[in-house]
């Protein structure tokens, strides 16, 4: 056997050996259910990976339900997407801006209160399929939202429906609560070199 050849069958080995492990670990996951995802950590690109979430399940045809806390101020490409082009998710802004602009604590709680309650109506509708909650994780992190009041709807939400929930921090409860949390690292960002934040990459 030449050289070729002996990498081509190690190689061939190798993923048949991978393949069998993913295969048992898909026979294994045998439980349908609604998930939890916490995107968090300081890297960019959580809101970005669960409107990505937001695009995969109106693919299928599912029902769509989004919350921005915080954000609102300045039109996002997302924002302005969903809003043109598909009218069908249920999409509600707080849309204070974010909290270092307003600096006024008794407006924000108010805001975040008056925003938790459409949330806390998709956390009760069977029927949507998907939940984003954008920054809700600020709203805990400032307690302008009560920590068990969102806890118990997000653990009472219907069996069959998924939530993701983006924001730096967000405390320890809302983790362990969590099926998936996926913490996002900064290793380099070009607006700590002086680079703009752009249209359609950055927001």
């Amino acid at each position: 056997m030449n050289n070729t050849s002996d990498k081509s069958e190690r190689h061939r080995k190798a993923m048949a050996k991978q393949k069998a492990k993913v295969d048992q670990r898909i026979a294994e996951a045998a439980t349908e259910q609604g998930v939890l995802l916490v995107l968090t950590g300081n890297g960019k690109g959580k809101s970005s990976s669960a409107f990505g979430m937001v695009v995969r399940s109106l693919g299928y045809g599912y029902k769509v339900g989004v919350v921005q806390f915080i954000k609102g101020k300045q039109l996002s490409g997302e924002e302005l997407y969903v809003r043109e082009k598909c009218p069908e998710v249920d999409f509600h802004q707080m849309g204070t801006g974010f909290t270092w602009n307003t600096q006024d604590r008794e407006a924000d709680t108010a805001a975040a209160l008056a925003t938790w309650e459409e949330a806390a109506r998709m956390l009760r509708d069977e029927s949507v399929h998907l939940v984003v909650l954008d920054e809700l994780t600020y709203m805990l992190a400032y307690k302008y939202l009560d920590e068990e009041l969102v806890l118990n709807a997000l653990a009472n939400r219907p069996p069959s429906q998924s939530v993701v929930v983006t924001g730096r921090g967000g405390g320890s409860a809302l983790q362990e609560l969590a099926d998936t949390v996926t913490e996002l690292k900064d290793v380099k960002h070009a607006f700590k070199s002086g680079i703009k934040a752009r249209k359609g990459v950055d927001y």
